[in-house]
């Protein structure tokens, strides 16, 4: 599936989606990498097969096999770190003095720029929900990349898991 015939599936009362999507594909804030990586992993997030082939169909040629093992690392990593921490941070206490005795060991050395995989990790983080991971991440894209670069890469999460959910109600609708 590519990322045209991604959108066409988009519905008209969601066509903001679309023009979202079309703009985010060519966006200059971000290096081609970082742009690439951060709709890989963003899409991985957002549990969509449709999205997730579009996605990686579009982007793979962008990326090394180092990188893309990375943007797929960082939503895995994430998929188990946003868990762990939101709990830590909804229920407080103890826990947050507990090392957390998970293995973590790609958020050290993913294979790339470690600001890129940081990036990566914001943008899945966001569409998991956890503040205590998305503050943390935020923090260390904006000191090295700037505000410009982390708003890009939310929104890049912010539409890919829109788009997601739009065309998981779209199937599920046309199966009633």
């Amino acid at each position: 599936m590519s990322i045209d015939s991604l959108k066409d599936r988009i519905p008209d009362y969601a066509k903001d989606l679309r023009l979202n999507l079309g703009s985010l594909l060519n966006d200059v804030t971000l290096s081609t990498q970082q742009r690439a990586g951060t709709f890989i992993a963003s899409a991985i997030a957002s549990r969509n097969n449709d999205v997730t082939q579009a996605v990686v169909a579009h982007f793979r040629k962008d990326l090394s096999d180092e990188a893309f093992a990375a943007a797929q690392s960082a939503a895995a990593i994430m998929g188990m770190n946003n868990i762990y921490y939101r709990f830590v941070h909804m229920v407080g206490g103890d826990y947050a003095k507990m090392p957390a005795q998970l293995r973590m060991n790609v958020i050290k050395d993913p294979g790339i720029e470690k600001i890129d995989f940081e990036l990566w990790c914001l943008a899945v983080s966001v569409i998991n929900g956890c503040d205590l991971c998305v503050n943390s991440h935020e923090k260390v894209v904006r000191a090295q990349l700037g505000s410009e670069s982390v708003r890009t890469a939310v929104r890049i999460a912010a539409i890919t898991h829109a788009v997601a959910v739009t065309l998981q109600s779209v199937d599920a609708l046309q199966n009633m």
